[in-house]
């Protein structure tokens, strides 16, 4: 069942499930999805479902019916079509997305490890291990000055005289363990090509996606599992997001302009890994995609 979900400035208002063949859309209240405000027409736009098939219909509205960001009259509408009415936006969501569609997505923008190039990738790999190692370290020195920071507080909260302080600092240093005889390896993080063994994947990183935000393929989604996921189009622009035990990295791969990288929230990443966090908006290749951490 296709469905319309309203919303302004990101904050969602309504979701209304499209069981009808005809929805009209506008600030009078006898619309089937009424948009209160000024800069909507009174009956805006129109939607017509005939079988699994929906079109969307400006009503010779004043301010005019947007569909991705383009002024239409008539529009069939697909899966993610996000419609612009005033201020207000009306995504299009349609539930009904075959196997073969979400084949065609991955084929379009996910490059199989066959295409790739393998020197590149191995740098690509390289700066992301630079960089989660440099998150670490820059991590580990966080925690060292936080605790330096909330030793010292605590002191001079009661007042401690130097002998006092010197003997509590004295009790605080760790006491190091006796070597044990023998040390059993620890359990090893396996990937593969294939993806990720859910078994023996470490519960502290969570698995994450990548939601296509724009484009034919808006709506799609792409469980991020392999170690490394080489996304793009080959001699456009080309991206690589590796998982490591630290979090997920984005790293530029190829570009068929120099110093063309990928967007991070509207900013260029560089030639450097750059570390992605939940809700971070990637382009890459001309198509938006939001990462989200599941």
């Amino acid at each position: 069942m296709a469905r319309l979900i309203l919303s302004l400035d990101n904050q969602v208002l309504a979701e209304y499930n499209m069981t009808k063949e005809r929805y009209t859309i506008g600030r009078l209240p006898d619309n089937d999805v009424r948009v209160d405000n000024p800069a909507v027409s009174g009956h805006h736009s129109l939607i017509i479902n005939i079988l699994n098939d929906s079109f969307l219909e400006d009503l010779n509205s004043t301010n005019g019916t947007y569909v991705n960001g383009k002024l239409i009259k008539k529009h069939a509408l697909q899966n993610g079509d996000v419609i612009t009415i005033g201020h207000h936006q009306l995504r299009f969501a349609d539930q009904q997305i075959t196997d073969a569609d979400q084949d065609e997505f991955e084929k379009t923008m996910v490059i199989p490890s066959g295409q790739q190039n393998a020197a590149q990738l191995a740098l690509a790999e390289k700066a992301a291990d630079v960089a989660a190692t440099a998150d670490a370290a820059a991590g580990a020195a966080t925690a060292d000055a936080v605790a330096a920071a909330n030793a010292a507080a605590a002191a001079a909260a009661v007042r401690l005289d130097p002998e006092e302080a010197a003997a509590l600092d004295d009790q605080a240093k760790p006491v190091p363990a006796p070597a044990a005889a023998s040390t059993p390896e620890p359990a090893v993080h396996t990937e593969t090509a294939v993806g990720v063994n859910p078994s023996t994947a470490p519960n502290a990183l969570p698995f994450a996606k990548l939601q296509v935000l724009s484009g034919a393929f808006a709506g799609r989604e792409l469980e991020l599992t392999k170690a490394l996921t080489t996304l793009g189009r080959p001699g456009v622009q080309v991206a690589a997001i590796t998982r490591r035990a630290e979090g997920y990295y984005i790293v530029h791969v190829e570009s068929s302009k120099e110093d063309d990288y990928p967007l991070v929230n509207g900013q260029p990443i560089g030639a450097q890994a750059r570390k992605l966090a939940d809700n971070d908006v990637v382009q890459l290749a001309g198509v938006k995609m939001g990462f989200f951490v599941s």
